[in-house]
């Protein structure tokens, strides 16, 4: 892809994405993270019905009448994307890419913070840690956000490797985040590092997978090619118990997956390539 062709696809996702966030889901996300906790404000005379505990004993005694501490909510937070661009991202067979709404994902998540005021950024990975964005504000960083998304590529073919992922975000964060974690998690066990991981960060999983992920069309015999280890190989499409296994090795993936997000306490949504993922986002953040 040429940068000319980059920078028209930016365009595109941020006239999408933007318009998403500022009218569908800047009120939903505003109420949906409110912030991290309460800070220290100010202190004010004591008025009746005031809850005691929060009398500043200090100042009362220097004014000899009763004043209280007065807090607000820590209104800016850190969200982080995790990002997976393993090839495996790279098949859609529908409406479009695991990739594609992976990046139209991700850009209306980082306008939704930024409209906000909140910091965004990304952890891309694969088998490994491809690239990372420390957290920032500004139109020009979501847009640095965006072209990455779209064009980087992992510098070399490997598994999905969602653990790699999570610890690195708990080495390289030390403040408490709002997660996105978006891939097909067609990776390695990851339950430990993800419990590990929503102790200290509130975790949301997106699972991103297409039709043809949990069904073989009965097609003939077929060759195909596995995207994250280079091989190709025959397959009998019109084989119901080849068919059968296909549809059973994509259950257990998916079971595990959701046994792992439940254990951890982490939310999970599952969006797919020819779904609407605004109704899902929209549900996701008016059920919380």
């Amino acid at each position: 892809m040429t940068t000319a062709e980059i920078l028209k696809k930016v365009r595109r996702i941020e006239i999408k994405t933007k318009g998403l966030s500022n009218h569908i889901f800047a009120g939903e996300y505003h109420s949906t993270f409110k912030g991290r906790g309460m800070s220290f404000s100010e202190v004010r005379e004591y008025i009746p019905g005031d809850d005691v505990k929060f009398i500043d004993w200090n100042v009362t005694a220097r004014f000899s009448h009763p004043y209280v501490k007065v807090f607000e909510e820590e209104r800016e937070l850190i969200v982080m994307l995790l990002v997976d661009i393993s090839s495996s991202s790279l098949f859609g067979t529908q409406k479009q890419l695991k990739r594609d709404l992976i990046t139209e994902l991700g850009a209306v998540l980082s306008f939704s913070a930024t409209t906000n005021n909140d910091k965004v950024g990304v952890i891309f990975f694969s088998d490994k840690v491809e690239q990372y964005i420390p957290p920032k504000k500004g139109k020009s960083h979501i847009l640095r956000i965006i072209r990455e998304l779209i064009a980087l590529e992992p510098n070399h073919r490997g598994d999905t490797n969602v653990s790699v992922a999570l610890e690195f975000l708990n080495n390289v964060l030390k403040k408490r985040t709002i997660t996105f974690l978006l891939s097909d998690f067609v990776s390695p066990p990851y339950d430990n590092a993800l419990q590990l991981a929503a102790r200290k960060h509130d975790m949301v999983g997106m699972h991103i997978y297409d039709k043809y992920d949990k069904e073989l069309p009965s097609a003939g015999l077929v060759q195909v090619l596995d995207s994250e280890t280079g091989q190709s190989f025959w397959v009998d499409t019109d084989n119901k118990a080849v068919r059968t296994k296909y549809a059973a090795e994509f259950d257990e993936k998916n079971k595990y997956c959701i046994q792992s997000f439940r254990k951890s306490g982490a939310s999970l949504l599952h969006v797919r390539t020819d779904e609407d993922y605004v109704k899902i986002l929209q549900g996701y953040f008016k059920g919380r």
